[in-house]
């Protein structure tokens, strides 16, 4: 008996490493599909509303220009507050330049050689590199909408021929797993979107207003910046509160000010996502911080920023089917998704 335990926890190690394996080095295959069954699972309740009174491929038609529209807007927003905060720092190259000069003299009077290793690793030979190394990723970024739009076109019309398939199966017992779990995540999805769209409005807002109190230019941009990185859990209020805290380094000529934005901003951060979200979300992503931080890190590392933006929500999904069945529903309440059970689908 216990060497079929032994046989079977390796056995589902090994599995869980060749996919992990496969999901890394396939990323071009997995993540598009990832990102289609998250933009399914956020739009087929408007795709299903309208198939009931018009036709199906019009129904579809309308719900990717709405996709198509959402993502055009955002990402206009998101190179707006970006290219002005990058234009700005171009055009006030001088003072940044003092700033830079009296750090290095600062560190090298205390035995960092900052010049040596700036040469060593930002030199000509470097922008060279970096050019069409932006331009391959920019390519690749619109490779990746396309094919992700592709899946979800695909995965739209097929969502009912699917549904009827699991209810078809032999095996009741994945079936029930399979739709309870589908539902339970689609719903999870469609309210960690709304959820984190208004913290990222909020977010904004007060770091735009903060900005503006604190004297800094580009209040309206920060409030951007901010607002496109918060739906990145961890890396994005972190990236939201340092970029801000340089840029007032520069511009106010003191470290105590720009630590007092500084202070400002990650308070702004810690009051958004440690009271104001867990109250507007409740339980229904009451996971472990830690399985919040492992997620982000580890699907960065497998799929770049946009596996920190889909990590949480991978980590739900996992959760979700977890909870549906007794064998594996220890997992999610081990890192705290006891909302997920069947017999708690109505509280979510």
């Amino acid at each position: 008996m216990t060497g079929d335990v032994s046989s079977r926890a390796a056995a589902t190690l090994i599995a869980t490493v060749v996919i992990l394996a496969a999901v890394y080095f396939a990323s071009s295959v997995f993540a598009p599909i990832a990102f289609a069954l998250f933009i399914i699972a956020i739009v087929w309740p408007l795709q299903s509303f309208l198939q009931s009174y018009m036709p199906k491929l019009l129904a579809l038609a309308i719900v990717i220009i709405i996709i198509v529209v959402v993502f055009l807007a955002f990402a206009s927003l998101v190179v707006w507050g970006f290219s002005r905060v990058a234009r700005w720092v171009v055009s006030d190259a001088v003072r940044y330049q003092v700033l830079y000069d009296r750090v290095a003299v600062w560190l090298e009077g205390h035995g960092i050689a900052v010049a040596s290793l700036w040469a060593e690793h930002f030199n000509i030979g470097w922008l060279l590199r970096a050019v069409p190394e932006i331009t391959g990723r920019v390519q690749t970024t619109m490779r990746f909408w396309v094919v992700a739009l592709v899946y979800v076109v695909l995965g739209l019309l097929e969502v009912e021929d699917i549904g009827a398939r699991i209810r078809a199966m032999e095996n009741s017992r994945a079936s029930r797993v399979l739709l309870d779990g589908s539902l339970a995540t689609a719903a999870k999805f469609r309210r960690y979107v709304l959820v984190r769209t208004v913290m990222s409005l909020i977010t904004g807002a007060l770091v735009s207003a903060f900005v503006r109190l604190a004297g800094l230019p580009l209040a309206a941009e920060w409030g951007v910046v901010a607002f496109a990185l918060n739906y990145i859990p961890f890396i994005g209020p972190f990236i939201a509160t340092v970029f801000p805290t340089l840029f007032a380094l520069a511009q106010f000529a003191s470290w105590q000010a720009a630590l007092a934005v500084f202070a400002g901003l990650n308070l702004i951060q810690f009051v958004v996502g440690s009271y104001i979200e867990p109250r507007i979300s409740g339980r229904a992503f009451a996971i472990s911080p830690i399985a919040v931080l492992f997620a982000v890190f580890f699907w960065a590392f497998v799929w770049g920023l946009f596996g920190a933006f889909i990590g949480v929500p991978i980590t739900i999904a996992v959760l979700t089917f977890s909870a549906q069945d007794p064998s594996s529903r220890w997992l999610a309440d081990l890192l705290g998704a006891p909302e997920g059970r069947p017999d708690a689908k109505k509280a979510v």
